[in-house]
């Protein structure tokens, strides 16, 4: 009888003292059959430290040797990763691993391959910055206008994969352009995509939100390089 975990949550972590144990918290206590595998990505501030000394038989923390960025990190995460199911989640609490049922129900029914969380079909959340919301819908349009896709969030933390389909891509992207990336790479692909509403507690800049306007116009250039690649 196979002892792999159903459900593997890759968490990137990079400076995320203040918040890394609270996730850690609610994640385990998400009721599945699971692993988690955190990928430090060069933190500076305590957090690789911090995460020396907690222990838990479903945790497993991997130390990148320098901070290389998100995308960089999640790879990493996914070479590691052992189960079926493959859900990626950030460390700094704007995301409720609460909503893992939802996110997991089109996999479970063989309905899906891959599903987006997406923070603008109705679920609730804090309100933010204008702009921001405005740069994620420009993105999100230019993917869909590329991919032939009709998401409402490309830009959003909570992806969800089927190993194989993980396992069937080659992924380049460093930082925060894998979002462009990896939904270019999936609508190219076989699978079967679905979306659901998921709840968003973002942050500020002050509480330590690391995503800036270059992130942003690194995105435009991803989002057409993976586009329009063949």
């Amino acid at each position: 009888m196979s002892t792999l975990p159903k459900v593997s949550i890759v968490i990137p972590v990079y400076n995320e003292r203040g918040t890394i144990e609270e996730l850690l918290k609610r994640v385990q206590a998400a009721a599945l059959d699971k692993e988690i595998v955190v990928v430090d990505d060069g933190s500076t501030d305590g957090t690789r430290e911090l995460l020396a000394g907690i222990q838990s038989p479903d945790l497993r923390v991997i130390l990148q040797p320098e901070n290389r960025g998100k995308g960089a990190a999640l790879r990493r995460g996914f070479a590691e990763a052992r189960g079926a199911v493959v859900i990626v989640q950030d460390a700094d609490l704007e995301y409720d691993p609460g909503d893992y049922p939802a996110l997991l129900d089109p996999i479970d029914r063989g309905v899906a391959d891959v599903v987006f969380g997406s923070r603008f079909m109705g679920g609730p959340h804090r309100v933010l910055l204008f702009w921001h919301s405005v740069g994620n819908s420009v993105l999100t349009t230019l993917s869909n206008m590329l991919t032939n896709l009709n998401l409402t969030d490309v830009w959003t933390c909570y992806k969800v994969f089927r190993a194989e389909v993980l396992q069937s891509l080659t992924l380049r992207e460093d930082r925060f352009g894998f979002e462009a990336e990896v939904t270019a790479k999936v609508a190219r692909g076989p699978w079967r995509i679905y979306e659901v509403p998921i709840s968003y507690h973002g942050r500020t800049y002050a509480e330590g939100k690391k995503i800036t306007w270059k992130d942003g116009v690194r995105g435009v250039w991803c989002t057409l390089r993976y586009g329009l690649s063949a």
